[in-house]
């Protein structure tokens, strides 16, 4: 599989002399980061979607700015605890936070799917049954997968195999939670598919789809040891 991104951490280079690698690495980040910062400020934050999309950019242009996420040491957390940290205090600090950001800068503003993700919203557990760690790591997982559902398609597509994309965003994304699950019998009666060819189409895009969160995880982790731990928390095992 040939990925767009290259395979180094994007974390590492926040505090490259380049200034060019380091703007990259900010908006790779912005981009990867952007769901679960929105809905954080508009769950633990209570502000409305208009505020909360001003308030992630705000958030990311002033970081790159000033530089808070270079400061991360990888001996005291993992990064995306450190982000939800950065973030507590940027908002805290609402006589700063409050002002509107002017479009431009260093840092490419990001394209949100704000529609979406208030979807997403309304269907979350409120935080305030739950740990905001533990409720930022869950959101950050789902974006995590929703930007890999994103790249499958486009990798399904261009490798040649739109059909297994198709039974996987079905049955492993669709259907994932229904109630009685939903057979490969059925499923291929559905399709005009065979068992077998069910069988192998999702079992290809379960690869394809573990590989792309794999590569991207890689690339929003500072160290081998925090990815391989990140790793083991989404699937499991350690990455091969």
């Amino acid at each position: 599989m040939t990925f767009p991104a290259t395979r180094h951490s994007v974390v590492r280079d926040l505090a490259s002399v380049d200034p060019a690698a380091r703007a990259a690495a900010y908006d790779a980040l912005a981009r990867s980061y952007w769901r679960p910062v929105y809905l954080y400020v508009r769950a633990r934050w209570r502000r409305t979607p208009e505020d909360a999309q001003d308030l992630t950019q705000a958030f990311f242009a002033r970081a790159f700015e000033r530089e808070y996420l270079e400061r991360y040491d990888a001996g005291k957390a993992r990064f995306r605890t450190f982000v939800r940290t950065c973030l507590d205090g940027f908002l805290a600090n609402t006589h700063k936070a409050e002002t509107r950001l002017k479009r431009g800068g260093a840092v490419t503003m990001i394209s949100v799917d704000v529609a979406g993700a208030d979807e997403a919203l309304a269907a979350c557990a409120p935080i305030e049954d739950a740990d905001p760690e533990v409720w930022f790591h869950r959101e950050w997982i789902r974006g995590l997968f929703a930007g890999a559902l994103v790249a499958l398609e486009r990798h399904c597509a261009d490798a040649g195999h739109p059909r297994a994309f198709a039974l996987f965003r079905r049955y492993d994304v669709e259907d994932a939670d229904a109630v009685p699950r939903l057979t490969y019998a059925a499923l291929a009666r559905d399709t005009g598919l065979t068992v077998f060819e069910v069988t192998n189409e999702l079992a290809w895009a379960r690869r394809a789809f573990r590989d792309i969160v794999l590569e991207t995880l890689r690339g929003i982790t500072a160290s081998d040891e925090e990815f391989r731990a990140e790793a083991r928390d989404l699937f499991g095992a350690d990455p091969a």
